[in-house]
């Protein structure tokens, strides 16, 4: 038989990708692999090797990139399919991704999309987790979480600013403006809750971070994001009270069940200042049930689902039953975003939703000006680029304490892991203009191409009533019209890839949202891109919550003349 000469060899022979076991690397040379020798399409294939890298994924030989289950493609086999369509296509072609499996290439123009994906999406009727697995199982389709299947993933600190700005508006809420001296129990060192020791400390306070899995707490010591560890709750206590009383910032990881010790503490009249929680709660099949082990809960999960379904649920409603308790306790209680209060409802405690969202609570005052999660990476992967962007980005928006003060202690506390990037909350008009500013540096020979996103929390991109849209003020918190739309209309306006996910963050079910990736290279073609899509896409978050009638967003419309027919 001859051999077939396949494109992704050049990146196999580079040591790029390994297929014999499954190991992809970030690409981090100036030297380009595709055909087109289009950094459009360079910049999509080196985001998806930058969210497998193994220093990035939760468990990238499965392909999972984060979020429990959240994959960035189907299979090993789809993913060659990917890269080999990526290596050699046009830069007037898209192709079209669904649920992880790339199924056409179509000729559009130069300035639409290079990728369309859709994943997870389900006619309502038959949209949750049981049969989403069914079809999973029958290999139709894939959880993209929400930035794994858009490839917009960047580690833990693409989720550490907004879990840094949760907790910043929650001490000035109760704690006037400091954490110092505050005690937070949270739980969860994934790959999304582990940001959580870093951004209590950040903020001055002191965290117990409870988790299951010791390798998630190696995992956030190595990379930064936890001081220490142990797994004696009186030896965590301990810890936790001597540097309350020194006034510093510290953050101890409890190797422990949640459930345990949540309901311990509470029944030992223990009073936390502040209490949430990041495990992968969505996921009853993720979440790891009080009782087991991390390897025992996987044999349980493999030999008998529904049973493990059902203990899951029961941990869940008993951790928080706790968390109402520490509530009426006065500890200032909140979800961060994972439908534990949901799941709990469900296993019958029907007090479950007594405390707020986070959104909701802290986050809402952000999204109503188009404030959010926006990051970008170095697609070279140059150091210097983001330094020299951050300096950038200071003199921009120096007007803006807070932003610098984030990125002073990003540049301190945050090691990149993959790709070098960034994530600094950005509202309308802001974007606009600092993409063109990162525009103008590549063009000038400064850094080098940039790749623009970021989380699907976002201010105009989700439909998640038990998180992002939570109490909406004129009770549009499941109108879904809204994720599709910022997505068609960031498409319309030239993102380089543009992405529509079911269920991310809180589960199948549970909500709509939408995603993007935007290249900036340096061309004429690159200004267009970045001044229509980051104008696009926080706008139609302004308009979201104009609509709903929230005061600050109305009077952006008028102050920025954003044309709104029927916002008065």
């Amino acid at each position: 038989m001859s051999y077939v000469f396949r494109p992704i060899q050049r990146l196999i022979e580079k040591g790029f990708y390994d297929p014999a076991t499954r190991t992809v690397r970030a690409i981090k040379t100036k030297e380009m692999f595709t055909d087109s020798r289009d950094w459009q399409i360079e910049g999509a294939l080196r985001m998806l090797f930058h969210v497998l890298d193994p220093d990035v994924a939760k468990d990238p030989k499965n392909l999972i990139v984060y979020g429990g289950t959240g994959k960035a493609c189907r299979n090993w086999e789809a993913f060659e399919a990917i890269v080999d369509t990526l290596l050699t296509m046009r830069s007037d072609e898209t192709l079209v991704i669904q649920s992880g499996k790339p199924v056409a290439v179509f000729e559009t123009h130069r300035l639409a999309p290079r990728i369309i994906m859709a994943n997870a999406l389900i006619v309502p009727k038959w949209a949750d987790w049981d049969y989403f697995r069914e079809l999973e199982t029958r290999g139709l389709t894939m959880f993209g979480q929400m930035t794994a299947g858009c490839w917009a993933y960047i580690g833990t600190q693409g989720i550490l600013q907004g879990t840094y700005e949760t907790f910043a508006f929650a001490a000035e809420k109760h704690f006037g403006g400091s954490l110092e001296g505050k005690l937070v129990l949270t739980a969860g060192l994934g790959e999304m809750g582990g940001a959580q020791p870093l951004a209590v400390k950040m903020n001055g306070g002191v965290a117990i971070v409870v988790e299951v899995d010791k390798k998630m707490i190696e995992r956030r010591i190595r990379f930064g994001y936890l001081d220490t560890w142990t797994d004696s709750l009186d030896r965590a206590l301990d810890l936790a009270h001597r540097y309350l009383e020194r006034g510093e910032g510290y953050s101890i990881g409890l190797l422990g069940n949640a459930s345990d010790i949540y309901w311990q503490l509470y029944k030992e009249g223990f009073k936390p200042d502040v209490v949430t929680d990041q495990t992968p709660a969505h996921d009853p099949l993720s979440y790891i049930p009080s009782g087991l082990s991390v390897e025992e809960a996987e044999i349980l999960r493999n030999k008998d689902p529904e049973k493990y379904k059902k203990m899951s649920m029961e941990s869940m409603r008993r951790q928080v039953e706790a968390m109402v308790g520490f509530m009426r306790r006065g500890s200032v209680v909140f979800e961060y975003g994972n439908n534990i209060r949901r799941m709990a409802y469900e296993a019958g405690y029907s007090e479950a939703f007594s405390f707020p969202g986070f959104v909701q609570a802290y986050i809402r005052p952000m999204f109503e000006e188009g404030r959010g999660p926006f990051r970008w990476a170095s697609l070279t992967g140059d150091p210097k680029d983001i330094e020299i962007l951050d300096d950038e980005v200071i003199e921009m928006f120096r007007h803006n304490k807070r932003l610098v003060r984030w990125i002073e202690n990003a540049r301190r506390f945050v090691k990149f892991q993959g790709l070098p990037s960034r994530v600094v909350w950005l509202g309308y008009g802001e974007r606009a203009a600092f993409g063109l500013k990162i525009n103008e540096l590549v063009r000038r020979g400064v850094i080098g191409p940039i790749w623009i996103g970021r989380d699907h929390l976002d201010s105009g991109s989700v439909a998640s009533p038990y998180r992002e849209t939570e109490g909406m003020k004129d009770g549009s918190d499941a109108i879904a019209d809204w994720p599709v739309l910022n997505a068609l209309l960031n498409a319309s306006a030239g993102a380089t890839w543009v992405c529509v996910h079911h269920g991310g963050g809180v589960g199948i079910g549970y909500s709509i949202h939408a995603g993007l990736g935007l290249v900036l290279d340096g061309t004429p073609e690159s200004d267009f891109r970045a001044k229509h899509v980051l104008t696009t896409d926080p706008g139609i978050g302004v308009i979201r919550h104009a609509d709903a009638g929230y005061e600050t967003s109305i009077r952006i419309v008028k102050e920025k003349n954003i044309k709104a027919p029927m916002i008065k």
